[in-house]
């Protein structure tokens, strides 16, 4: 009994590490693609939707409506991607072959593939595309190791953190305290993924979003691997 108990315990380390490592990796591709649009498709957010909303605001206010529909655009690209992801959802949910959410990774690959052979006169489309890739993968990917977490955006998972990190401090429960390291390594990662696209960008321009496809790839392997198993 205490062997099925330790081989049960060992699993879910097993299975919580892939959980977290598969939630970096897509932390990861947020931040560089949010920083991708930004520094190269005229300072649009992907994944920030308050920023694009904020920005559309302004410009409306201002009479500057087309620049305001460049952030107004992207906005309503994103809520089609989280439509259509739970669309996918609902459609293969019982799919043998392959699992709802590879479906949804194979998508957004095909989307960043599109997306690098656009020139910056079609800065608005990509910014489409792009964002209604980030909305189906936020939309998908919403936990790590039990708990919520977004893969494209910060602001829910800083607040997460510092609760968590709160109920620590005041328990001394380390439950807690792994989750509170889970959402900060989960931002690190997000951070580092925009810090690195933006070390890149001025020499890749508009191809730079090549780089998120290898991260994807492994991604989609991950769940693979573990479908299998």
């Amino acid at each position: 009994m205490d062997r099925q108990n330790l081989k049960r315990r060992l699993t879910a380390q097993h299975q919580m590490s892939e959980a977290f490592v598969l939630a970096a990796l897509l932390a990861f591709c947020g931040g560089f693609q949010d920083a991708y649009t930004y520094l190269l498709r005229d300072q649009v957010f992907a994944n920030a939707q308050t920023g694009n909303v904020v920005l559309m605001s302004t410009e409306f206010i201002d009479g500057r409506w087309t620049a305001a529909l460049r952030h107004l655009i992207p906005l309503i690209s994103f809520a089609a991607g989280i439509f259509i992801a739970e669309w996918i959802q609902v459609k293969f949910k019982e799919s043998k072959k392959l699992h709802w959410r590879q479906i949804v990774l194979i998508i957004e690959m095909l989307i960043m593939t599109a997306v690098g052979f656009f020139p910056q006169s079609l800065n608005l489309s990509a910014n489409c595309l792009v964002s209604l890739s980030c909305a189906m993968q936020v939309q998908s990917f919403r936990t790590v190791s039990g708990n919520a977490y977004a893969s494209t955006m910060c602001i829910g998972n800083i607040r997460s953190a510092v609760t968590s990190f709160s109920e620590y401090i005041r328990t001394k429960k380390r439950s807690y305290r792994d989750t509170a390291l889970h959402y900060f390594g989960v931002i690190a990662v997000f951070a580092m993924g925009a810090g690195i696209c933006g070390q890149i960008t001025p020499h890749l321009g508009v191809k730079t979003i090549w780089l998120s496809l290898p991260i994807l790839f492994l991604s989609l392997m991950m769940m693979e691997l573990d479908r299998e198993k």
